[in-house]
């Protein structure tokens, strides 16, 4: 790759410019020539240069190096890193010492000896690569610890179901497969992108989340792919998006079948380019992201109904994985209590040390229509209130569900499909969560009812 970047010339002199680009073309990655400064802007948002070679003296004024100063200030206040090599005819020590106070990185005299000149652009272009790399590392830090800021779920359970899940996201550790989260609301699809995450060959680059359902329609687009300065009216500076963000690490789109059709379209060219392009911008910007997915919704009916596209359907669920309501984890309901009681009582400095028989069998009976969230909220209301050292069933404050709620599925029905979703579902039930047992219980082997689940779950 050559080392010099992309340059911009700017320069009243045509003999100048010819010579400057002769020189240096061979040495950049592409070469650029103004002969005036009044479109500066328009060439520091298009081109984007790496390098300015700026000339003090214009036609108006071929001494006193003004126009060139002015040049300057618009340049960085454009773009405040921006790295601008003076030039000019009349070099003298108060005219150097002026332009660099005003932000010029070096200056040079004309006519240049080519050695000096090359070295000059040389360092300053060292300079461009050791601030860019360091605003990468800081928006790179920044988003790893917006990430960290939030306390993580670690990924318990000892279900069949959940040892599942955790056999997978193993299995993936070597790939860069995009994989579809799909569950009810509350049942942890967040915990487990995350174990996907620490898995992967990725857990230490970026992990940027969205929750697609959070963001408003008209902000998405900015949201996700950034925007350039003046984009829009209170575009005051240029800001990068999430995707851009998230570039050789992880995204995380939460609740993705929220997509409107529009932004449905946006996002699958991009992953289909590996490319975006800033709000406002022209510049293709190479985005590098692994893809997790994450949605209660049954997408294979929004894709039959036309409100979510098949190809991009296609595109994020190399692998599905599919994580089960808490009301069909068996045990993991007491394995989660505790681990959330153990927290809350650190927490909020409580000497509560365990949960009594007729508490855990409570929790164990009660259908969990809010899943894993719910359970977590109940514990911890519990830690609050509680005085004693052990939670007891009364500790518990449960609503009752009503049919509409945790039930739809038993509805009377003579499809055939539905009728055996809702008896696979029943054996898991009446089996705790032991697929072995629910198996059985069908008189099918447990391969078999992995693959059954797959089936109807489509």
């Amino acid at each position: 790759m050559p080392d010099l970047g992309k340059i911009l010339i700017i320069d009243d002199n045509e003999d100048v410019l010819f010579a400057l680009n002769f020189l240096l073309e061979p040495l950049t990655e592409k070469v650029k020539v103004m002969r005036s400064p009044e479109r500066i802007v328009h060439f520091m948002t298009d081109y984007r240069p790496d390098l300015i070679l700026l000339d003090m003296n214009f036609t108006r004024d071929t001494v006193s190096g003004q126009e060139g100063m002015e040049c300057l200030r618009t340049i960085l206040s454009t773009d405040p890193q921006a790295v601008v090599v003076m030039m000019t005819a009349y070099a003298d020590t108060d005219k150097a010492v002026q332009a660099i106070k005003a932000g010029a990185t070096d200056f040079v005299s004309k006519p240049w000896e080519n050695g000096k000149l090359l070295a000059t652009l040389h360092a300053a272009m060292r300079l461009r690569r050791s601030q860019t790399h360091a605003a990468r590392l800081a928006e790179r830090v920044e988003a790893l610890n917006a990430e960290r800021e939030s306390p993580k779920l670690q990924l318990i359970g000892d279900s069949d179901g959940m040892r599942h899940i955790a056999e997978t996201a193993k299995r993936l550790g070597d790939t860069d497969v995009n994989v579809l989260l799909l569950g009810e609301n509350g049942t942890g699809k967040d915990v487990v992108a995350h174990y996907l995450l620490a898995h992967s060959r990725r857990a230490a680059e970026p992990f940027v989340r969205i929750d697609v359902g959070a963001v408003p329609e008209q902000l998405f687009e900015s949201e996700l792919f950034g925007y350039e300065k003046g984009a829009f009216t209170d575009a005051r500076k240029e800001k990068k998006g999430r995707m851009e963000l998230a570039h050789g690490g992880t995204l995380f789109l939460d609740e993705v079948g929220n997509l409107s059709a529009a932004a449905q379209a946006k996002l699958l060219t991009a992953l289909e380019q590996k490319r975006i392009v800033r709000l406002g911008g022209t510049k293709e910007i190479p985005i590098d992201v692994r893809l997790i997915c994450a949605t209660n919704a049954d997408l294979r009916r929004q894709v039959a109904d036309g409100t979510f596209r098949q190809d991009l359907f296609y595109r994020i669920n190399t692998v599905e994985i599919h994580i089960p309501p808490l009301r069909e984890r068996g045990n993991d309901i007491q394995l989660l209590a505790d681990f959330f009681l153990e927290r809350y009582a650190r927490k909020y400095r409580k000497d509560i040390r365990d949960i009594s028989r007729e508490g855990r069998d409570k929790l164990q009976h009660y259908p969990w229509p809010g899943n894993v969230r719910e359970l977590q909220h109940a514990i911890e209301r519990a830690v609050v209130l509680c005085a004693e050292t052990t939670l007891h069933a009364e500790d518990f404050l449960l609503y009752p569900v009503r049919p509409s709620q945790n039930a739809t599925a038993e509805q009377p029905t003579l499809n055939l499909q539905e009728l055996e979703r809702q008896t696979v579902k029943r054996a898991i039930r009446l089996a705790d969560g032991n697929m072995s047992r629910a198996a059985e219980l069908l008189g099918i082997t447990r391969y078999s009812l992995y693959r059954k689940m797959e089936k109807l779950n489509r």
